[in-house]
């Protein structure tokens, strides 16, 4: 069973993975994300891994995962709205957290013409739905 510090730790070095692969020219600023994460024992838990592409304008369904999600955007530009707030943009490089249970107002390419690709692990307790909608 994998603890909180183990976790955290294997997520840090996936994120640092993901950015080199991204920042390929020298002198690129790194991406960091700092977050709180929920006070929580994380036994029985699970983190999956997913990586997601959206077409040129492509939307999703207003959903929710249970669980808290880390995400990377490896390509393009999404746009998303949590909670009913104001839309945000993340491109190549930035990462996001969404608290668990969010519901995604917006969730969609930000690019009428691009596709878009990110990462998003999704840890929530084990055998709960990814996404709910």
């Amino acid at each position: 069973m994998i603890d909180r510090r183990d976790f955290m730790s294997a997520v840090a070095l996936l994120a640092a993975a993901a950015e080199g692969a991204a920042a390929q020219t020298a002198g690129q600023p790194r991406t960091v994300l700092t977050q709180d994460l929920p006070s929580l024992t994380m036994n029985g838990w699970t983190a999956t891994a997913l990586e997601l592409t959206y077409a040129p304008g492509a939307v999703s369904q207003m959903h929710r995962h249970p669980g808290f999600v880390l995400g990377y955007v490896l390509e393009g530009a999404i746009r998303f709205a949590i909670n009913g707030g104001e839309p945000v943009i993340r491109r190549t490089g930035e990462m996001f957290y969404e608290p668990p249970g969010a519901v995604h107002s917006t969730a969609a390419n930000a690019s009428a013409t691009a596709p878009a690709r990110f990462l998003a692990i999704i840890v929530a307790e084990k055998g709960a739905p990814l996404t709910v909608t």
